[in-house]
């Protein structure tokens, strides 16, 4: 039988004390593994920082997520960054950098032209000057407690995303070994052929399938052969489906649910994750409750 991710935490865990580690496990101080949710800030904390920014992240860390949402994508000349929409005009001050550029899709710039962007002050003054992060950049601004759940954000047509992820990873000095031994990692995507590529490439990283429709009996036992987590828009979501889930031995998480009933909702259900761009009314809510 599978385990699910909050199964095997705690076996890493004592294995790791048995021999020795003293690392800090990933969310050890935060987590709520006792009994909720993982608690999963959406992009970073974006309802109040630029989101997929390192302010985000940062600000997710101190709002004391157990684990950050961030979308990955993969420039002109193949640096990966994080970022969500396929073009740069929402979030972004492409228009006034290079006003005389047809193309505004992400992959048409490079990691240079993309460094010069201002990726803060559309949401707020406070953030002017926040850049577009580099997968290495948001890693490092993780730190050794929150775990990461990568989406590959898959563009019309973009291929080789799933496999391009895999090596970006694979380059980072000493993330997928730490990753692995403290189950800290999940990678996801709506791309399922793309998420398989990069399955194919770490078959020991936990994937993620993405569902923006109720997932159909004939998917969810598809992926119960070979991913981890099925996450499904939380609207899509009842007590049946979560049980379904539960019984292929598959975890659960929902998106993005950003009002407080919602989250006691998607709670009462017995999810495994909550993913929100508003982790500390969350993690507030889960300690009251």
């Amino acid at each position: 039988m599978r385990l699910s991710a909050r199964s095997v935490r705690p076996v890493l865990l004592l294995s790791l004390l048995m021999v020795g580690v003293t690392t800090p496990i990933a969310g050890a101080a935060e987590t709520n593994h006792r009994g909720g949710p993982e608690v999963i800030a959406h992009r970073g904390s974006s309802g109040v920082a630029p989101e997929n920014t390192v302010a985000a992240i940062t600000t997710a860390r101190e709002h004391r997520a157990d684990s950050v949402e961030v979308d990955v994508q993969r420039t002109a000349d193949g640096e990966l960054v994080l970022f969500h929409d396929c073009t740069l005009e929402r979030t972004t001050n492409v228009e006034e950098v290079f006003p005389d550029r047809e193309s505004r899709v992400l992959s048409d710039y490079t990691a240079d032209e993309l460094a010069q962007l201002d990726a803060g002050s559309w949401l707020s003054p406070e953030f002017a000057g926040e850049p577009i992060p580099t997968l290495r950049e948001g890693i490092r601004a993780l730190g050794v407690r929150t775990d990461l759940l990568l989406e590959v954000k898959v563009c019309e047509g973009e291929e080789g995303l799933g496999e391009a992820v895999a090596d970006g990873l694979r380059e980072i000095p000493g993330y997928l070994p730490r990753a692995l031994a403290l189950d800290s990692l999940v990678v996801q995507s709506f791309d399922h052929e793309q998420t398989r590529e990069f399955h194919d490439e770490l078959p020991r990283v936990p994937v993620g399938l993405l569902f923006g429709a109720r997932p159909t009996d004939a998917e969810l036992a598809d992926a119960a052969t070979w991913a981890q987590q099925a996450n499904p828009r939380y609207t899509l979501v009842d007590q049946e489906l979560v049980d379904q889930v539960h019984s292929l031995g598959l975890d659960i998480n929902v998106w993005t649910v950003n009002e407080e009933a919602d989250m006691t909702a998607a709670v009462d259900l017995g999810v495994d994750g909550v993913i929100t761009d508003y982790p500390q009314v969350l993690r507030e809510l889960l300690r009251t409750s």
